[in-house]
């Protein structure tokens, strides 16, 4: 479902952190509020394994910080704000931003997310080249029923990997390439 303002004109991404529907996800694209199903328990739980073993390595290598659902402002006029699943920050980008309240002012370091039921490929693609465009270094895409990865890198470049592979993206993420059999828990 597709949300705008009252005038019919594109909404902010102030906004955007205005709008309040339980239960609900938001995004927003091109100044358009794209309303997210709440993910099933077996996305919620591939998530949290990533989020975990992301986390760890990041917090043991002072490395930056690890982030579960963190609105991105990647562009305005008109604003566009996404949520990966997990997202990774590097240090140097955490100490010039510091804390803020607010959406996190410009792309990850590296965007994971995980395929739901109801995602087609398309999207998941679609979404996948929105994180390159808008500076993001590395997108990881983990489909949990075909237990199977995708990563992507600019300019567009794709890698798949099955889960007895080893997925690399210390090119982003100093010294993490974990088994995908591990982020699939």
């Amino acid at each position: 479902m597709a949300l705008e303002t009252a005038a019919g004109l594109p909404m902010t991404a102030e906004d955007l952190l205005r709008l309040s529907i339980p239960g609900k996800k938001h995004e927003l694209i091109d100044g358009i509020v794209v309303e997210m199903e709440p993910p099933g328990f077996e996305h919620g739980w591939v998530a949290g394994e990533i989020a975990r073993l992301l986390g760890n390595h990041v917090t043991a290598g002072h490395l930056g910080r690890t982030v579960v659902e963190l609105g991105f402002l990647l562009a305005t006029d008109p604003d566009q704000v996404m949520a990966p699943d997990v997202a990774f920050i590097q240090q140097v980008r955490v100490q010039e931003v510091g804390r803020t309240e607010r959406y996190w002012p410009g792309a990850p370091d590296l965007a994971v997310e995980v395929v739901s039921p109801k995602d087609s490929w398309t999207e998941v693609e679609r979404k996948a080249l929105r994180w390159l465009d808008a500076g993001t270094g590395a997108v990881l895409v983990v489909d949990p029923p075909l237990r199977t990865a995708t990563v992507f890198r600019p300019p567009r470049r794709i890698a798949h990997h099955a889960a007895d592979e080893r997925v690399d993206l210390a090119d982003v993420v100093p010294r993490w390439a974990p088994l995908l059999a591990d982020l699939l828990g």
